[in-house]
């Protein structure tokens, strides 16, 4: 007969990454946003050559960023959620930190903060309406 342990072997491990802050384990809140590179210098920074990275970019536009992306995280010791870029460095090492403002421009799939600038303001403000009263934004005259 096997011994318990051996048996749960197989099971999947929990990742990892812990607060920066307090060392704790992190609890995701949220799925990953995967990220992207659409300039040379963003390719250059993860250590990508010049010539490789201008190439790249000419060919495809943007580039899926492999290990990298944005996540929620819910901390125990903060009692706080908080959005971290995280980067995988080995196959169970990760590295975080908190995601800066710029970073969001190379995330897919997240909406705009800020909206999408062809959007009227009639149009932004009653997609955040609850209920719809259509007639009090409209003056009829008598």
């Amino acid at each position: 007969m096997q011994r318990r342990s051996g048996r749960n072997r197989k099971r999947s491990k929990r990742r990892a990454i812990h607060c920066p802050v307090h060392g704790c384990h992190l609890n995701s809140v949220s799925q990953k946003y995967q990220l992207y590179a659409d300039r040379a210098g963003q390719l250059q920074q993860r250590g990508i050559n010049r010539l490789n990275a201008m190439m790249l970019i000419a060919t495809q536009t943007t580039v899926p960023l492999e290990g990298e992306w944005v996540e929620a995280f819910w901390c125990e010791q903060c009692q706080q959620t908080k959005w971290y870029h995280v980067r995988k460095v080995e196959e169970r090492t990760y590295k975080v930190t908190l995601a800066p403002q710029e970073i969001w421009q190379q995330v897919t799939g997240v909406i705009d903060p800020h909206g999408n600038p062809s959007v009227g303001e009639f149009t932004r403000r009653h997609a955040r309406l609850v209920s719809y009263n259509g007639l009090k934004d409209f003056q009829f005259v008598g």
